[in-house]
């Protein structure tokens, strides 16, 4: 167990502070900055920028593409400290909003289970900051939590961030400081923005969308785990595979045992897309049997807390939120063992409100790839965002899988804008399949972007 003293902690993040080297021009930097009046450290590239607040939880505070924030912030708390103990003056939940670990699952029944929110050690106290060494063109920093008591657990996460991409890489440990096995899932808890850009109300043009599991545990494909089960809110599209989350400011919690490893939640007033991607492990168990879940503010009664609790009416008690969170699956630990658990986010523009029907690393297609063809010719269309600047090329194949041509369809890419094509070119006759690659300025493969079959000219959807 850690027998750091609280001056100590407070020493270290100074020093972590005034110590920490940038990485070299053109790629990503890390630097002392303020949020909002907070101190922070800002981690940037050429396209994204993170403000990253060790004082409170250790939690990344904004996140941002271009002018777009993504994350939640209390404008009631912007710049303010909560009481040494890591909780508000008066003993409540010190929410100052972004994202933040926490251990799952949630729950009120025995010590299996984490009673939280507050949490005065893994949410509100300190959290040490290193920074550790990069490759060329990257920043990465360790955050290291003290250890809890309550949970048995202290919790460190790298956070590394590259050039040339809007991607974010996490690396996640749990580690066990008791004197007994404990068993937690690791929580990353996002608090997006659900208001309107002119704070007049709730968004209602925030959707986020997941893929359902067709072997999913649970009968609907999702679980209720707090609120009214009709909650107009969760749509799930069973002809698409997909669940879709609206924000109409009523309150509830679904879970998801999602299995394609992405999330993607988009506020379609600007056509900004948030994007979580994870790896599924089928065989492993999770909490809440859930490896994605979803908790709306809103107006509404939920139980929790051993208690029925009906949501205030007043927008500054109960904020425009939507969270968009995701799970590990349980690590039983003995005293002493670690659990390391890995994601990513990402970032990009799809010029309006517009769904998310799949994501890779490359990007998300909003309208899917549709190749048309004869004679010869070929047609392509379909709307995408990308996670990286550079172009896209088009790979064609036959009916073995075998690569036949490459074709240059002359268009640039970036993540601040939608990529809408409509391109016609010569293909062979024996063309059986298209794929779209994305590639950085310099013509480096960054992966496959979408694939479809070869369909003849006048059949297939209109």
């Amino acid at each position: 167990m850690n027998s750091l003293t609280p001056l100590c902690w407070t020493a270290i993040l100074l020093a972590s502070f005034s110590g920490h080297a940038a990485a070299p021009a053109g790629g990503a930097t890390s630097r002392d900055s303020s949020y909002r009046g907070w101190k922070t450290l800002r981690l940037e590239n050429e396209l994204i920028e993170l403000h990253v607040l060790p004082e409170i939880g250790g939690r990344i505070i904004q996140f941002r593409l271009g002018a777009k924030e993504f994350l939640w912030v209390n404008p009631q708390l912007a710049g303010k400290q909560p009481a040494p103990s890591g909780l508000a003056v008066e003993g409540g939940w010190f929410n100052v909003g972004g994202d933040r670990l926490w251990p799952a699952p949630q729950g009120w029944d025995n010590d299996q289970q984490w009673p939280g929110p507050p949490d005065a050690v893994l949410d509100g106290q300190p959290y040490a900051l290193e920074q550790l060494r990069s490759g060329r063109g990257e920043t990465a920093i360790r955050l290291t939590s003290r250890a809890d008591p309550r949970s048995g657990i202290q919790f460190s996460r790298v956070i590394r961030l590259l050039a040339g991409s809007t991607r974010v890489s996490f690396e996640a440990t749990m580690k066990n400081i008791d004197v007994k096995p404990r068993r937690w899932g690791i929580w990353t808890h996002t608090q997006l923005d659900g208001a309107k850009a002119d704070g007049s109300g709730h968004n209602p043009l925030v959707n986020a969308w997941c893929p359902l599991n067709p072997k999913s545990r649970f009968a609907q494909g999702y679980d209720v785990i707090f609120g009214a089960k009709n909650n107009p809110s969760f749509q799930p599209d069973r002809q698409r595979g997909l669940m879709r989350v609206q924000y109409h400011y009523q309150v509830g919690k679904i879970g998801l045992d999602s299995h394609a490893g992405w999330v993607a939640t988009v506020d379609g007033a600007s056509g900004a897309v948030f994007v979580q991607r994870f790896r599924f492990e089928p065989e492993k168990e999770y909490p809440d049997g859930s490896s994605v879940e979803f908790w709306l503010n809103g107006l509404g009664q939920i139980h929790a807390y051993n208690r029925d609790m009906v949501m205030p009416t007043n927008a500054a008690e109960n904020p425009y939120v939507v969270e968009s969170e995701v799970l590990s699956p349980f690590a039983r630990l003995q005293p002493g063992e670690s659990y390391t658990w890995r994601y990513d986010w990402y970032a990009c523009h799809i010029g309006g409100d517009f769904p998310v029907l799949s994501c890779s690393d490359a990007g998300v297609i909003c309208e899917p790839l549709r190749a048309r063809g004869a004679d010869g010719k070929l047609e392509l269309t379909g709307r995408f965002g990308v996670f990286a600047p550079g172009f896209l090329r088009g790979e064609l194949f036959d009916a073995t899988g075998k690569k036949l041509a490459s074709l240059d369809l002359n268009l640039a890419t970036t993540p601040h804008a939608p990529v809408l094509l409509g391109a016609k070119q010569s293909a062979p006759a024996e063309t059986h399949a298209v794929a779209l690659t994305l590639h950085d300025p310099a013509g480096r493969p960054l992966g496959e972007l979408a694939r479809a079959p070869l369909t003849p000219r006048g059949s297939g959807p209109k």
